[in-house]
């Protein structure tokens, strides 16, 4: 069993500044993408779990010391510049493993290190004491909220800094970061709220010059992107728009891969090269 990290920050835009970022996550690192219009980078990190601790600490620490959230502007929601850092348990080539045990253990430690070491509030989500959850948009939506549904952040100071923002920490399940390029915004919008089921998380959002209903497929083993594509391509048409193609952000499981018809990769966004697998060091 191996540990996941896959931190977002927001900054998408300054490629030596992203490369340098990056190079703190030595071998950890798996994967980066970067998208100029979200403003926001996705860097996927797995290993043994004490190289994806300090990975993820000193990608952290790099990211706080060089990026300033009163500067960014973006089309992605965010709480900071280190804005969510998700620990998630992985088995290569298995279906995604149920037991969140040790990702909570990292999540804690991480949300622990970053409000007394570096002075950053953090937001937990996932599995949380006395048997509740949180999901990573309900932390959103009440985070620094006015009583009694805001939420106060769980670790580190009360206020956040204008230059840090604070950081959503959290232990989840495998999930797939994937968009479906549409026609317009206004399609967009329209689409994202009627594709939601509790496997799929989705937005509309203007990006740049374009439009794309941006999803979170929370249980891809059961709803991979094949399946969201469909979906949203025959409500796109009800509206009368048009699809214009899919972009995987980060890295697919090579078990979500396999249930996609080799013939229908290409279109979809996919490849065995974006495999969390086909990145990972022959030893683990």
């Amino acid at each position: 069993m191996l540990i996941e990290c896959v931190v977002n920050v927001s900054e998408g835009r300054d490629e030596a500044l992203l490369g340098r970022l990056a190079a703190t996550a030595g071998a950890a690192l798996l994967d980066q993408h970067r998208d100029p219009d979200h403003n926001r980078t996705v860097f996927t990190l797995a290993g043994h779990v004490d190289l994806v601790a300090d990975a993820s600490r000193a990608l952290a620490t790099a990211t706080l010391a060089h990026l300033d959230l009163r500067r960014h502007s973006g089309a992605h929601p965010r709480l900071g510049v280190l804005d969510v850092v998700p620990f998630v348990p992985y088995e290569p080539g298995g279906r995604a493993p149920g037991d969140l045990t040790a990702a909570v253990r990292q999540r804690n430690r991480f949300a622990r290190w970053l409000g007394e070491d570096m002075g950053v509030p953090s937001f937990l989500y996932g599995p949380l004491p006395g048997g509740r959850t949180r999901t990573l948009p309900e932390l959103r939506r009440l985070a620094f909220g006015p009583a009694p549904g805001g939420l106060l952040p769980d670790r580190g100071p009360e206020q956040a800094d204008l230059r840090s923002g604070a950081t959503a920490v959290g232990a989840r399940r495998v999930l797939v970061a994937y968009n479906v390029w549409v026609s317009s915004a206004e399609v967009a919008r329209r689409v994202a709220p009627l594709v939601r089921t509790p496997e799929v998380r989705a937005l509309g959002l203007a990006v740049g010059a374009r439009a794309q209903v941006s999803c979170n497929l929370v249980d891809p083993d059961r709803y991979g992107p094949g399946r969201l594509y469909d979906a949203v391509a025959a409500l796109v048409r009800e509206a009368g728009g048009r699809v214009e193609g899919g972009e995987l952000v980060g890295l697919i499981p090579e078990s979500v891969l396999a249930d996609v018809p080799p013939d229908r990769r290409a279109e979809l966004g996919l490849s065995a090269e974006a495999t969390v697998e086909s990145r990972l060091p022959p030893n683990q």
